[in-house]
């Protein structure tokens, strides 16, 4: 049966919702990312060194899990002296899970 098209409408803005929050999902799906944001979480700022003194992986892998964190939106950096300092950009990936929360729960569950 299908749903009418009202119900349609909020199942294809729940879906748009979910394709725009896969870059988050992505990223976060990663174990050394997830190291990543827990430093920072705990950290406030920390540059590429400092990372490397408490995670074990290279410069390079933190950089290139650091570039995708910022390309998916959870972090941002600033340069302050020689030094990219990075720190957590979270409000914009929270807002989206919760409209995507909203609309799942509207869209797929309406009786």
């Amino acid at each position: 049966m299908r749903k009418n098209p009202n119900d349609e409408e909020s199942v294809e803005h729940a879906v748009g919702l979910f394709q725009e929050a896969v870059p988050i999902f992505s990223v976060l799906a990663d174990a050394n990312r997830q190291k990543i944001l827990l430093e920072l979480a705990i950290y406030d700022r920390l540059n590429v060194s400092q990372l490397d003194e408490r995670i074990s992986l290279s410069r390079p892998a933190i950089s290139h899990h650091l570039k995708a964190l910022k390309v998916a939106g959870i972090v941002s950096s600033e340069k302050i002296g020689t030094e990219n300092y990075y720190f957590l950009t979270l409000q914009n990936a929270v807002d989206l899970m919760k409209n995507l929360s909203a609309a799942i729960e509207n869209s797929c569950f309406l009786k």
